[in-house]
């Protein structure tokens, strides 16, 4: 498989979407996709469209061109192209092509052009963003309280409601599982202050969570402080699994908002790999658990951090992981939070992941950076991601960048992902010892302009294992084993940065550029839509293009 990039004129046709509103522009996604018919379709987020085409004439051969640009200017800006990809024996896939449309510009709309490469076959479609200002109509003031707050009533799509918890502390002391319950649509919750979810005598019913959604759609939650949550399982010695800041399992939650929270130190420590037997699988608390939702989400701006007692199993995840659908869920984003302090995978991005977004987060103290076992619709989009720190326990090492492989079954290996931009940054002795999956199965894979350095040249910067099927590995920067018909253009060696870089915990930003003389400095390889900002005739490879600004993480980040 290899990345085509297209620069030809495209076709136009007589298939157009309407212009929509605000208004129409949630009906449209909120309708999902049904059926395999030639009319394409948008599913949008703040910042990116997820589309969806079956053109008659379709093949594995046939890419499909894609273009776009913002309404009523003249210039055409070039996309990744979408391969031809159907998911046998799920309607889960929704089309025979789908991709993604990346860095765009919120409460916009955009035109769209779709061309099955070689043929007469074109479409157009216009799409817009999602808007940040969210329509507030009733405002819930919400006083300090000690038992959980119920939100139960909805506002309208013009009209949210607001429950306003700004200088609010919810402290429930371990008396009750939850602080906060919602079972409810288009509602914010604002500015609140959590803490002592999981009630320590109660029977356990399956996981708590200090912000738990039952039900409902299109909720905001916002500006938050948790800590302090989860259980005690005395029989292992270590906290509940899965006991999460914020949690749902409900199949029918779609476009949950979460941004600029911290979720911080739960009540007790996750087990390592190593205790309280070896081997086990690590087990205890997390920031974000969404388990099987109807997907559409955007968790953006968070801070989810600890220290080394008080560790996460999966920062952000859930499941299921040999599933079609998974956690976060179809059309969803991940970026600009900064993860940390778990025994497991940083981020967890499994299942489904039809287009599904993952980018601009700094992911440190993990065992896996983030977990994509297995992908089975896809396709995954993971770029300019930094990370750091990769321990399985205390004064061990850990695992890899990316974990690949698959869950419940090489069967679920069925998606495909692109893998674009990222860098394995050195700020101590504890590099991750494989970068795409150290030998672990990769398949349908594209990896281009990363820096793949990990610990030991020994180690595998790209998995060569005997089952791998349909990857193209090239114009990565790595010190490491990589399978000999891959990195044709690919550079061998180590990195060297700016002496200016590296990750400044206070303000919660990083510098992770090349020096000029650094190898991998101006070789990469132009990507449409992802290699944005560099200057000069091609990228840097990394996550961080010389002079471009210091990446912001958390609470005070944003899209430039």
């Amino acid at each position: 498989m290899k990345l085509i990039f297209l620069k030809n004129r495209f076709l136009l046709a007589a298939v157009t979407f309407l212009l929509f509103s605000q208004a129409a522009r949630v009906d449209i996604a909120r309708a999902d996709i049904r059926g395999r018919g030639e009319a394409p379709l948008a599913i949008p987020t703040f910042h990116c469209l997820g589309l969806y085409w079956s053109p008659e004439g379709g093949a594995a051969d046939q890419e499909v061109a894609v273009r776009y640009r913002k309404h009523g200017t003249p210039d055409w800006n070039e996309a990744l192209p979408m391969r031809y990809h159907p998911i046998p024996k799920t309607d889960e896939d929704m089309a025979d092509y789908r991709g993604s449309i990346v860095h765009l510009a919120p409460a916009t709309t955009y035109e769209i052009q779709l061309t099955l490469v070689g043929t007469q076959t074109s479409a157009n479609l216009s799409a817009t963003t999602w808007s940040e200002d969210f329509p507030v109509g009733e405002t819930v003031r919400v006083s300090d309280r000690n038992t959980p707050l119920a939100i139960t009533e909805s506002g309208t799509p013009k009209a949210w409601r607001l429950y306003d918890g700004r200088g609010t502390t919810i402290d429930v002391d371990h008396r009750y599982n939850e602080c906060i319950t919602i079972d409810a649509a288009y509602v914010i919750v604002r500015g609140f202050k959590l803490r002592g979810a999981g009630a320590a005598n109660a029977a356990r019913r399956g996981p708590v969570g200090a912000i738990r959604i039952n039900g409902g759609h299109d909720i905001v939650i916002e500006d938050c402080d948790v800590a302090d949550w989860g259980c005690l399982n005395r029989k292992r010695g270590f906290g509940y699994n899965m006991d999460s800041a914020i949690l749902s399992s409900s199949r029918t939650l779609k476009r949950l908002v979460i941004q600029r929270c911290k979720l911080h130190h739960p009540t007790y420590d996750g087990s390592t790999w190593y205790e309280p037997t070896h081997p086990t699988h690590t087990r205890g608390p997390q920031c974000i658990s969404l388990f099987n939702t109807a997907g559409n989400h955007v968790i953006r701006y968070n801070e989810c951090y600890s220290d080394l007692e008080h560790m996460y199993n999966d920062v952000i995840g859930g499941g299921s992981n040999g599933s079609f659908r998974g956690s976060p869920g179809h059309d969803s984003d991940i970026y600009g939070n900064l993860v940390s302090h778990c025994w497991d995978d940083g981020l967890e991005v499994e299942g489904g992941n039809r287009n599904t977004r993952v980018w601009g987060n700094y992911i440190a103290q993990s065992a896996m950076m983030i977990g994509n076992a297995a992908t089975s619709i896809g396709p995954l989009y993971i770029w300019c991601n930094v990370c750091a720190r990769s321990q399985w326990k205390p004064d061990y090492h850990g695992g890899y960048f990316l974990k690949m492989g698959f869950a419940g079954g090489e069967h679920w290996m069925t998606g495909h992902q692109y893998i674009f931009h990222n860098t394995l940054f050195r700020s101590d002795d504890w590099l991750p010892t494989g970068g795409l999956g150290g030998n672990r199965i990769v398949k349908h894979t594209v990896s281009r302009n990363n820096i793949l350095h990990v610990r030991s040249p020994r180690g595998r910067s790209a998995s060569e294992a005997k089952q791998n099927v349909d990857n193209d590995f090239d114009y990565d920067l790595y010190n490491g084993l990589v399978p000999k018909d891959q990195e044709k253009h690919g550079v061998r060696g180590e990195p060297v940065y700016d002496t200016a870089a590296g990750f400044d915990p206070a303000t919660r930003t990083g510098r992770f550029q090349l020096a000029p003389a650094s190898p991998g400095a101006g070789v990469g390889q132009p990507i449409p839509n992802f290699s944005d900002g560099y200057t000069g005739a091609a990228p840097d490879i990394g996550a961080h293009q010389r002079g471009a600004p210091a990446m912001r993480y958390g609470v005070n980040a944003k899209q430039p």
